[in-house]
């Protein structure tokens, strides 16, 4: 089954005390150590991307079940005891000015560990672009982080604030070569009445378009947009087109559209845009188009050719994970507070078998050197 996708939290407000700290970071070190020895790192990686299973970690180790906080306070405990030298695993990146960081750190990572830096870097890049641009859902993203292995396997959580509902949105991506058609695989989320979506999979015209449009004279882009906004505001019609279908729009839909527009700011973007020719929309979306142009390019889409953008919100409605708040409780007290021996305890034995675990590979290391070592000598005698 595939999960990853995105996922709705509200605000909460309050802070981790010192001592639920030392519990989160001790369990989610135990657990993410027991994961890497049965699965590997990649695989460790892989769960995270699944915004279902994230959910479900950040309640074991005591975050509230339905918090925004979740993301960033797990985040940045797993950033802060996860070391790539131990588990394989890097987590960088994080809330406000530490998502801008993510190039600089996968710089440093990569010569430590001889990662495909350019590759790593586009996709961070991408994924931000994506989230923002071709998804307009209300949320404004504030929180990047980006997990990779030392074998270059990555993932990335980032997170958005709708600023009037106070809820935050969580979207999971997961190793892709696709980022525009459906890339967050399944969705989970709360659904909202509209948004704009170019990344629904049947919008490849819609896709194709806006990179035909950013390929023409920025003067008659900028002459279509506001001719598309005059027909919006009801002040003329497509005959001027010879269109033969009449145009629809829904009223949720003009809100989208009925922002004010910045024309010069647009043509200064249409033109960078235009001298680079971009050739697909991951070019376009990595050289310079933001969501206010592109919010004016979906409407001349939709008025005046016809492709319009799905006003469809990308979300599926995910299982509850209230049922993994009961593993240890939550900082805030629901369904109850945490239960600090209980939740030691957990840390203890978890503990006592990675250590187990951890001694048995050596063993198991030792007995496989000693047989090679025979092999060889077995071999030496023979000749």
């Amino acid at each position: 089954m595939k999960l990853e996708g995105i996922a709705d939290l509200p605000l909460h407000t309050g802070h981790v005390p010192p001592w639920l700290a030392q519990i989160m970071k001790r369990l989610s070190k135990a657990i993410i150590d027991i994961m890497v020895i049965e699965w590997g790192p990649e695989k460790v990686v892989e769960r995270l991307s699944n915004p279902l299973w994230f959910q479900g970690f950040n309640n074991i180790i005591g975050m509230d079940w339905d918090s925004s906080g979740s993301t960033t306070v797990t985040l940045g405990i797993l950033k802060e005891v996860i070391k790539p030298e131990e588990e394989g695993i890097a987590f960088l990146g994080g809330k406000g000015r530490n998502a801008i960081k993510v190039p600089e750190e996968l710089f440093i990572l990569s010569k430590k560990f001889d990662l495909d830096y350019e590759k790593l870097v586009r996709a961070s890049r991408l994924v931000a672009k994506v989230d923002s641009v071709l998804i307009q859902d209300s949320h404004t993203l504030y929180h990047h982080s980006f997990m990779v292995t030392t074998t270059g396997k990555w993932g990335i959580i980032q997170q958005g604030m709708n600023i009037e509902t106070r809820f935050a949105r969580r979207y999971h991506w997961k190793e892709t070569e696709n980022f525009v058609s459906e890339p967050h695989s399944g969705i989970a989320g709360t659904k909202q009445n509209l948004a704009i979506n170019v990344v629904e999979k049947d919008k490849e015209n819609t896709r194709k378009l806006i990179v035909d449009l950013v390929r023409e004279r920025p003067s008659n882009i900028v002459g279509q947009v506001k001719r598309a906004m005059s027909m919006l505001k009801g002040q003329t019609t497509l005959d001027s087109f010879n269109k033969a279908f009449n145009v629809i729009i829904s009223p949720q839909a003009k809100l989208i559209y009925m922002k004010p527009i910045d024309v010069n700011k647009i043509q200064n973007v249409l033109q960078q845009l235009y001298e680079y020719n971009p050739s697909n929309l991951e070019e376009v979306l990595l050289n310079g188009l933001g969501p206010s142009t592109a919010r004016a390019l979906y409407l001349v889409a939709d008025l005046i050719y016809n492709e319009p953008p799905s006003y469809n919100d990308p979300v599926n409605y995910p299982y509850d994970p209230f049922k993994y708040a009961f593993a240890s409780g939550g900082k805030d007290g629901i369904p109850f507070p945490v239960n600090r021996k209980v939740a030691w305890e957990v840390i203890y034995t978890l503990e006592d078998i990675i250590e187990k675990a951890k001694l048995e590979r050596k063993d198991k290391d030792f007995a496989l050197n000693k047989l090679k070592e025979m092999v060889k000598y077995g071999d030496k005698e023979r000749s």
